[in-house]
């Protein structure tokens, strides 16, 4: 039997911890921290392969541990701000996680090598964190522990890389941190000695990374002093002391081995400057073997806080370190900053950035003419907590918003060669400045978001999106839009504006000439439109969707006192229902909008406090609403009057018939709008009952609408609540509920008689922990319809999809097997 729940696709991005939390490893795979989990993803297949769950607080750094032999590693070593370091091993598709305690604050920089080529023996490895030490550890056979201390004092280390000294086995370690000097510890008699510290820098040092080339070793290092610094070791031999000549030399600094009284030489080999920002990070490019010896490339990768990734290499002839092909990235317009860190794929054809916003950029190096590099799709997400998801009414793609102040679309990419269907984000409608909070689809192409603000805003897709939704998702576009003639090209945002404003055709102005003088006016420097429209046939690169994936703002809803909490639009899409942040009755009232006119409808005051969730019923008769203040209110549809539909308070909870002990955070519909569901943080899931119109008589619904289930117990605080609209085979409700710890559980229900029993409830599927969430469920929605998005199999579909968001910054999208519940 199939397993019931595959996870399809999982959105997130690195986290923002400065550099080291991206690493790429030889076995093809790009390791990132995101929030507390370790993601990995493979690049070829354009999807995130698994997620390693272990750390209670944000990864911050990651390391793949390098084979000496450049084989694929089969170990990853992690650190964060749990104060732990965590070894994952795999053997097979076996993962074995090692804890590795000790640090008493965060850990931000770690690094670790075999000591011999047999990778089961002795593992070293170091790590920095804030409480001023760097820990080393050795790992023989299944365990690991600390065998030494290095004390810095009230200083910090930034960034720590291990290697071995020139033609032995002599562990060296290079710490680089705030005292803006790189220290050299080699390893004597089992403890490191402090060798050498090598000044030069003039302010913190940020990246540190060590390189074996044939006999000699190289350090690159940098700082925020915006320059990269490269020394070379090199075994001195003893020469009879030379006569004074005046030639200029560089000057050496000498250290002595004890073990082999064979001494070193470190000089300074080059200083790079060419970024004009802190440096974050550098690396070399990995060395390959090539006829059975190791070959180092000599090609430096750096990241800046300039907005920049310069690739360095020296020059052919006179060999002066040069900037070789500087990959300068637009990230035009949106909120962003620089780099934190940068890669180089095992093959160097490739390089990967983390950006200031956790957001991953991927360059290929082009076939024909090597210098040019061109963006590729790669992963993207939240970088903050994620409010809400909905799935469009035909099931087509995915929306979400966040703490991250971003809207994205997320649509299934389908490509004519291949039969896998991966996801991507294609679209960034708002990019705002207040925490997105929640949003209700109207229609297909059009959506409503409420934010940290008084007020609601509506957006449509311009014509650019849906051009571009209709290549990269195959569907043709005359299924999409049928008048798309009338509807803006896209949208921009003024330079001090918060809304998006629709551009149209004849507003793209034409760029002069480069010889006229009119660029020295200052519109020319800051040009009023950023918007270029692209015509995409793969999902957007990341400086793309800053700016030119935005929908118009066609309408602001003013009403509401305090920061819209919840917004839900009905089946018809002709009725939006709002509510804000509330202490007082009068500031909790539910206000109704008419989507035709974008007038108030109505104001619906009932609770007392802020209301968490509304709901319309999917045959748009009832709305439900569910509250802080523990209770539920249901409010019926009447004959409509000539200015909208009127509603009435028909049925609610008090404090004498609530069944819920604290706040109900999340309701929904089945799909008969016979019964509605309500989820709370006293852990219980209850079916209410029944909404019959037949049945419900004028005046007595109060009575007749009470709890059909008997009071589930899901064991956490209930968060999110939600009912597919498809039913089981035989004919049972499917109800998925997620938890404040991050656990999604899947139930199926069905009333057997007149009075509830515990049987009635199954418990189905609960979803795997490392294919759950971290942090809080703050949202689950089922697709509308059976069929998985971006697949033809509507008819027989035995597949469903649930869409899940949550406060560890994921959006996650589960195929979900009906006939195996």
């Amino acid at each position: 039997m199939a397993a019931p729940v595959s996870l399809c696709h999982i959105a997130c991005c690195a986290n923002r911890a400065g550099g080291g939390a991206v690493a790429w490893g030889c076995c093809g795979l790009v390791a990132f921290g995101s929030c507390h989990d370790v993601v990995l993803y493979d690049p070829a297949v354009r999807r995130a392969v698994a997620a390693l769950r272990g750390h209670t607080g944000r990864v911050n750094c990651v390391r793949w541990v390098r084979r000496r032999d450049r084989a694929s590693e089969t170990a990853l070593i992690s650190g964060g701000s749990d104060k732990q370091l965590i070894l994952w091993e795999w053997k097979d598709t076996l993962v074995k996680s090692i804890p590795l305690k000790g640090h008493t604050e965060a850990v931000f920089a770690v690094d670790a090598v075999y000591q011999s080529d047999e990778p089961d023996l002795n593992l070293l490895i170091a790590s920095a964190a804030s409480d001023s030490t760097v820990r080393i550890w050795s790992r023989h056979g299944s365990e690991a522990k600390c065998i030494e201390i290095l004390q810095f004092g009230n200083g910090f280390v930034m960034d720590v890389c291990l290697s071995f000294l020139p033609g032995s086995d002599v562990p060296i370690l290079a710490c680089g941190g705030d005292d803006c000097k790189i220290s050299l510890f080699v390893q004597q008699n089992g403890q490191f000695q402090k060798t050498l510290i090598l000044p030069g820098h003039e302010d913190w040092i940020r990246g540190i990374e060590w390189a074996v080339c044939g006999e000699d070793l190289f350090i690159a290092s940098c700082a925020q002093d915006c320059l990269i610094r490269i020394w070379k070791v090199c075994t001195k031999l003893k020469k009879p002391p030379e006569t004074e000549d005046d030639s200029i030399k560089l000057k050496e600094n000498v250290f002595t081995v004890k073990d082999g009284d064979i001494s070193y030489a470190v000089s300074l080999e080059s200083v790079l400057a060419g970024h004009e920002n802190w440096v974050y990070a550098v690396h070399w490019q990995p060395s390959f073997s090539k006829d059975g010896s190791m070959k180092q490339p000599m090609r430096i990768l750096s990241a800046s806080m300039d907005k920049t990734v310069i690739i360095w290499e020296p020059d052919k002839e006179s060999g002066v370190w040069l900037e070789q092909a500087s990959v300068r990235v637009g990230e035009v317009g949106g909120n962003t900053l620089g780099f934190f860190d940068c890669q180089f794929s095992p093959d160097g054809s490739m390089i990967i950035a983390h950006a200031f916003h956790g957001a991953l950029h991927l360059w290929k190096q082009s076939t024909v003419n090597k210098k040019e590099w061109t963006p590729e799709v790669v992963i993207s997400g939240h970088f903050n907590s994620v409010e809400d998801v909905k799935w469009d009414p035909e099931g087509e793609f995915i929306i979400s918003v966040g703490f991250d102040q971003t809207t994205r679309l997320f649509a299934p990419w389908k490509r004519k060669e291949e039969m896998e269907v991966t996801w991507h984000e294609i679209a960034r409608p708002q990019v705002h400045g207040y925490d997105l909070r929640c949003l209700a689809m109207i229609g297909r192409f059009e959506f409503v978001s409420g934010a940290d603000e008084k007020v609601l805003r509506v957006f449509r897709a311009p014509r650019n999106f849906i051009e571009n939704f209709s290549n990269i998702t195959g569907i043709p576009m005359e299924k999409l839009c049928s008048h798309s003639s009338e509807l803006p090209e896209g949208a921009t945002v003024p330079a001090l504006g918060l809304s998006n404003k629709a551009v149209f055709e004849g507003d793209m102005a034409v760029q002069p000439d480069e010889d006229e003088e009119s660029f020295n006016t200052i519109s020319n420097q800051y040009p009023e439109i950023y918007f270029q429209p692209l015509i995409l046939t793969e999902p957007p690169p990341e400086d793309h969707l800053l700016q030119n994936t935005l929908w118009p703002e066609i309408q602001k809803l003013y009403g509401h006192g305090y920061e819209i909490f919840c917004v839900a639009c009905n089946s018809s899409n002709t009725v939006i229902a709002s509510a804000c942040k509330a202490s007082k009755k009068e500031h909790a009232a539910i206000i109704l909008w008419s989507t035709t006119s974008w007038k108030k409808l109505q104001s619906l005051s009932f609770h007392n406090l802020t209301v968490t969730q509304l709901a319309f019923s999917p045959d748009d008769s009832f709305l439900l609403a569910v509250s802080r203040d523990r209770n539920w209110s249901l409010w019926r549809k009447q004959d409509s009057s000539e200015s909208g539909p009127i509603f009435t308070c028909c049925a609610y909870t008090d404090k004498n018939t609530a069944v819920h002990s604290r706040i109900i955070w999340s309701c929904d519909w089945t799909p008969d709008s016979k019964y509605f569901i309500t989820g709370s943080r006293d852990k219980k899931v209850i079916i209410w009952g029944q909404c019959d119109l037949s049945v419900i008589t004028e005046g007595n619904e109060l009575d007749s609408i009470k709890p059909c289930s008997t009071v589930l117990d899901a064991g956490d605080s209930v968060t999110a609540v939600s009912i597919s609209r498809v039913l089981t085979p035989d004919g049972r409700y499917i109800v998925a509920v997620g938890l404040e710890n991050g656990k999604i559980i899947l139930y199926t229900w069905k009333q057997s008689g007149k009075e509830p029993t515990l049987a009635d409830w199954t418990t189905t599927v609960e979803i795997d922990n490392s294919q759950s969430h971290a942090l809080a469920v703050k949202r689950l929605c089922w697709r509308h319809h059976a069929g998985r998005a971006g697949h033809n199999d509507e008819n027989s579909s035995k597949w469903l999809q649930l869409a899940s968001c949550g406060a560890d910054h994921c959006v996650k999208i589960f195929n979900v097997n009906r006939s195996a519940l």
